[in-house]
This record gives structure tokens, C-alpha cells and sequence, in this order.
């Protein structure tokens, strides 16, 4: 099989946001392969045990988003492409999914594309099923296992993690899977994965290389950004010989605060 992961730099979860001077910031929190991708990578690497084939994992962000990709060489993707020009900044989940669908179908023959659930940073959580759209394959979203999957009848059968429990559906190669934490456990990157990675050469695709001559504006766009209000907050314990003596100073503290 041929499969393909798509990826995203990320700011570490630890992370405190701030804005400074109308842009978000992180600090000096690293950036890291978003967390909800690494559970998209390991599910590429066990369907590669099981089936066999390549694994090809595109990220689409600035020079430094290699970083990223070298995390997913050392967990043990074959391959690694960075998609990356400045004609992309700024870009929203309309203009990523235009990027990295053309850069998917610059590589052979894929059947299947996994994506996270979604990225930490942006959260839209719509980018999976926007190249699906754009490829004219199916969307398969929330996946928290592959049930089955035959390359060679060319079908896949997955549960899907909804409000109302679990979901079952099949669908046709190729497919775009997004899918959940639960589906599994992530492994760590082995040493000599790492070795491997770290001499890795990444190769970079532009819009030329991706033959879009025009890259269209982002439909939506951040004017002005700005913190929130702190509010501060205390903590305060209503205490009493019986729980019903306790109930009616609760009540009277919150008629006091206007909350009742």
C-alpha cells in the first residue's frame, strides 16, 4: 500500500499563550509534531506491518516545520516532504487543503491518507475531510479503529467515536481517514530512528513544483487578536453541623453574590 500522513508543527501543549503586540505567542515553548498526529503516524506504521507498502508524510509550514517530519522518520515513516512557500502564509484550512491535495496527488498511486483529529494550535478539525472533497474521495472522520482493511478488494471498515457511542462504516480505496487518541498508543522514536532522521534530506515543493499558478486568498482571516480579561477567582468552603445548615448558607451566599 501506499500511504500518506499528513502532518503539522505544533506548539508544545505545556505551552502558556500570550499576545504580544496583536500576535500569538508561545514563548519559548518548543514546537513539537502536533499530538494529535502522532496517533495519525502510528496507525500509518501498523498499517504498513500489517499490509505492507510506503509511507510517505507531508507537512505543510515554514522551513523549521522539518522538525516535525524528523519526528515522524524516527517513529519510522520511509519518507518525508515539507510543502513551503511564502505564497502559503497565513493560510487557512480552504488554502491548506488546496496545498496539500495537490501535493498528494503529485505522489503515486496513494489508497490511503491519515490525518489527526485535529491540530492544537488552530483546532478546526475540517482539514481531513476538505482534501478528501477536493480529491473526490471519501471522509472517513473520528475513526477509533480500522476494523478491517483489504487492499486487494479495495475496502475499509471503521468505527467511528460519537456522541452516541460507536459508528460503523465502510467505505472504498482510496480514503482519507482522520482519526481519535483512543484508536492507539503512539510508540516512542527509536535510536536509530532517530540517527536515521536527523541525516535525513527533506525535500521542499513550492507552488511551482505543486503547478499552482495561483494560490487563492484565505477565506478567513484574524483582523485583531487580543487576551481575554483575567479574572480572578477565590475559593470559598461553606461549613455547618448538618447538611441542611450548610444548605441554607450556601443559598444565601449565592443570593448575596446576585447568582439566585
Amino acid at each position: 500500500m501506499n500511504i500518506v500522513v499528513c502532518v503539522k508543527q505544533a506548539p508544545d501543549t505545556a505551552a502558556t499563550v500570550t499576545v504580544q503586540d496583536g500576535k500569538v505567542s508561545w514563548g519559548d515553548a518548543p514546537l513539537v509534531l502536533n499530538p494529535w498526529d502522532e496517533y495519525a503516524v502510528e496507525q500509518a506504521l501498523l498499517t504498513k506491518e500489517e499490509h505492507g507498502g510506503k509511507i510517505t508524510a507531508i507537512s505543510l509550514g515554514p522551513e523549521d516545520a522539518k522538525e516535525a517530519l524528523k519526528t515522524a522518520l524516527a517513529m519510522g515513516v520511509d519518507e518525508a516532504i515539507l510543502v513551503s512557500d511564502p505564497a502559503f502564509a497565513g493560510a487557512d484550512t480552504l488554502v491548506a487543503s488546496k496545498v496539500l491535495a495537490a501535493a498528494i496527488s503529485k505522489v503515486e498511486a496513494v489508497d490511503l491518507i491519515f490525518f489527526g483529529r485535529s491540530a492544537v494550535d488552530s483546532d478546526s478539525g475540517v482539514l481531513g475531510a476538505q482534501v478528501a472533497r477536493r480529491l473526490g474521495w471519501p471522509s472517513l472522520s473520528l475513526v477509533a479503529a480500522v476494523n478491517n482493511l483489504s487492499p486487494e478488494g479495495g475496502t475499509i471498515e471503521v468505527e467511528r467515536m460519537i456522541d452516541e457511542g460507536r459508528q460503523i462504516v465502510k467505505g472504498s480505496l482510496p480514503v482519507v481517514v482522520s482519526v481519535v487518541k483512543g484508536i492507539n498508543e503512539p510508540r516512542y522514536p527509536s535510536f536509530m530512528g532517530i540517527r536515521k532522521a536527523s541525516r535525513a534530506e527533506i525535500p521542499l515543493w513550492t507552488a511551482v513544483d505543486l503547478g499552482l499558478t495561483a494560490v487563492p486568498s484565505p477565506a478567513m482571516t484574524w483582523p485583531e487578536i487580543f487576551a481575554p480579561l483575567k479574572i480572578e477567582t477565590k475559593c470559598e468552603f461553606i461549613e455547618g453541623e448538618t447538611p441542611v445548615v450548610i444548605a441554607e448558607k450556601l443559598a444565601d451566599r449565592l443570593m448575596e453574590e446576585k447568582v439566585i
